[in-house]
């Protein structure tokens, strides 16, 4: 019989994670693939992908997912879909590129619904299934200058409690992770951005923007978000489905 305390075993589960070549998607890869599971590194950059599978066993999967038809007739064989690619960019509303906002939602909201598709018969089929969907204290709350981000994560929320609710009586669970900042290439490539539109040097916005409503003041770590994937997609972890878990430092206690 398993033990509270025994360690989170996926030997013979199959998980795909898209951006799993970086940031959050990587440290995702590579808790799944050192608990056992058989990982698909699904990431824009063929290159990476190929890199991350060959250290770790893996399979790559180049894949543009801001392409979606070319996703409609996708059939995906797997026990663990991790929804996580995402993009940022960060404009007032007046400002935003109307196909900019159209990426961002096809990328972030558009294609996980239609990853979540092309794997529950599947699951179904097995009578079990873990639906991961990382989305963001920006899924609860939200911030100015981010409408498409906002907008996507929103209904990456209600995606995935749909799931959940058809999923239930198939045994396959769905939940969204919410982190805050995390110390990840997209927080990084948005602070030139952020600096510009509160006025105030490169160097001050993790301070006066990043974290100003975190009562722990600090980046979220990659593999703290990948630990609760981690548990989410074990075994144990069959009773939770529907939930937001958020790991935003009491951002969102506010």
């Amino acid at each position: 019989m398993t033990q509270a305390n025994d360690p989170i075993d996926l030997t013979g589960r199959r998980a795909v994670v898209t951006g799993g070549a970086s940031g959050i998607g990587l440290a995702c890869v590579e808790a799944f693939a050192a608990a056992g599971a058989r990982v698909t590194i699904a990431d824009l950059n063929g290159d990476e992908a190929a890199s991350v599978a060959d250290r770790l066993g893996g399979e790559a999967w180049a894949v543009d997912l801001s392409d979606v038809r070319a996703l409609d007739a996708l059939e995906l064989d797997t026990d663990v879909l991790v929804n996580c690619a995402g993009l940022q960019h960060v404009r007032p509303i007046e400002e935003f590129e109307p196909e900019r906002f159209s990426l961002l939602l096809r990328v972030m909201l558009e294609a996980p619904f239609l990853l979540i598709r092309a794997a529950l018969p599947g699951m179904y089929a097995r009578g079990h299934g873990r639906i991961l969907n990382i989305s963001s204290v920006h899924g609860l709350r939200a911030s100015p200058y981010k409408s498409a981000y906002v907008a996507a994560k929103h209904g990456l929320e209600g995606l995935s409690k749909v799931a959940a609710l058809e999923g239930g009586e198939h045994g396959v669970t769905s939940n969204c992770i919410d982190p805050g900042y995390v110390r990840t290439p997209l927080v990084e490539r948005q602070i030139a951005d952020q600096a510009r539109l509160h006025g105030i040097p490169d160097d001050e916005v993790v301070a006066k923007v990043m974290l100003t409503e975190s009562a722990v003041k600090r980046l979220v770590e990659p593999v703290e978000v990948a630990s609760l994937a981690l548990w989410l997609a074990g075994d144990r972890s069959g009773m939770v489905t529907g939930a937001s878990y958020t790991m935003d430092g009491g951002w969102s206690a506010r």
